[in-house]
């Protein structure tokens, strides 16, 4: 380190600075540290930094082993989790883990992660629990069914379904589907967004006086084109639906159409927690409410980082809804 120091023409604290990511240090001094190490060959050595440490600054970002869960706002919590933590002198890995935490003992136990971000969460989810025996500092993305006493960031789903449901109802309708996964019998079972999502449906739709159907899809294309059928067979007048799954919203549009339903001048198809590129990719172009997935991300980073360092004053909840972005799929409910 001094003769990095002596090679930049700085002091051996900056370049503990740059080194460590401890302490801010301007953008010209850290570019002229970097370049005496590459010069002189020297490399941050992780593990000898956990040694002296007693840290690591590895995080975990863990999620279900089970199903393909990984759409586009999957991809904005990672990225987005990931760039906020090597911002803040952290390396994030992603981490599957078994729906049921069993394995969770192994990646603590071991030391090689300060702490963990846990997505996917379930309304009584073990890992949780599992999670809080062994002592390890974690944030959720995702709430349990009492998330009082836990750090969590999340999409406010009961917020997004109403302002969903508020403009379907601006446009006229009153006989609206809802589209899930189905996750019964599966390690899933008990996911918490849907089970939101499916309470807030219920009870909004009866206030507004309203008539609500669900149905649960199958996997990928077919599974819509099946939740379409079931869809409309439940309820022959229905007019609006919200759809939460990404890979079956093409086989829906698909589905509806072979039963003669064009959308939007028949059936509107809203998108729920979903990305307006996923929707644009659908004819004719999904009206999405938008997943706030960077955000979340970010902040779940933060929260997380904030607990290692010491810095966090109070339990971080913070709920973020999706924003309503309208396209081609949703129009006035048709005159009958």
């Amino acid at each position: 380190m001094q003769q990095v120091a002596d090679r930049a023409g700085v002091s051996i604290a900056t370049v503990s600075f740059v080194v460590n990511g401890t302490k801010y240090v301007t953008p010209a001094t850290t570019a002229k540290v970097t370049a005496a190490m590459r010069e002189l060959k020297f490399r941050g050595n992780v593990v000898a930094r956990a040694l002296a440490s007693r840290r690591t600054r590895i995080v975990a970002l863990l999620f279900p082993t089970t199903g393909n869960r990984f759409g586009p706002t999957t991809s904005d919590f990672f990225m987005s989790a990931a760039e906020r933590a090597s911002e803040r002198g952290h390396h994030l890995v992603l981490w599957p883990v078994d729906p049921a935490g069993e394995d969770l003992d192994d990646l603590v136990s071991g030391g090689l992660v300060d702490g963990v971000v846990l997505m996917e969460v379930r309304m009584d989810d073990p890992r949780v629990v599992k999670l809080s025996e062994l002592g390890v500092p974690f944030t959720l993305i995702g709430r349990t069914r009492d998330s009082s006493a836990l750090p969590f960031v999340d999409i406010d789903f009961e917020t997004t379904i109403e302002d969903g449901l508020d403009h379907l109802q601006g446009l006229g309708h009153r006989r609206f589907g809802l589209v899930l996964e189905d996750l019964e019998g599966t390690p899933m079972a008990g996911y918490a967004p849907h089970l939101r999502v499916e309470d807030t449906f219920r009870r909004s739709v009866a206030d507004r006086g309203g008539v609500g159907t669900i149905v649960y899809a199958g996997p990928g294309s077919e599974g819509g084109r099946e939740a379409a059928a079931q869809l409309l067979e439940a309820d022959p007048e229905v007019t609006a639906v919200l759809v939460m799954k990404d890979d079956s919203s093409a086989g829906l549009l698909v589905g509806l159409y072979a039963a003669g339903r064009r959308v939007p001048d028949d059936v509107s198809v809203l998108s729920i927690a979903s990305s307006a590129a996923a929707g644009d990719q659908h004819h004719p172009r999904l009206s999405v409410m938008v997943a706030p997935g960077r955000e979340l991300g970010i902040r779940a980073a933060d929260a997380l980082i904030d607990q290692l360092d010491g810095t966090s004053v109070e339990l971080p909840h913070f709920l973020l809804p999706c924003e309503l972005r309208t396209a081609e799929s949703t129009a006035p409910a048709p005159v009958r």
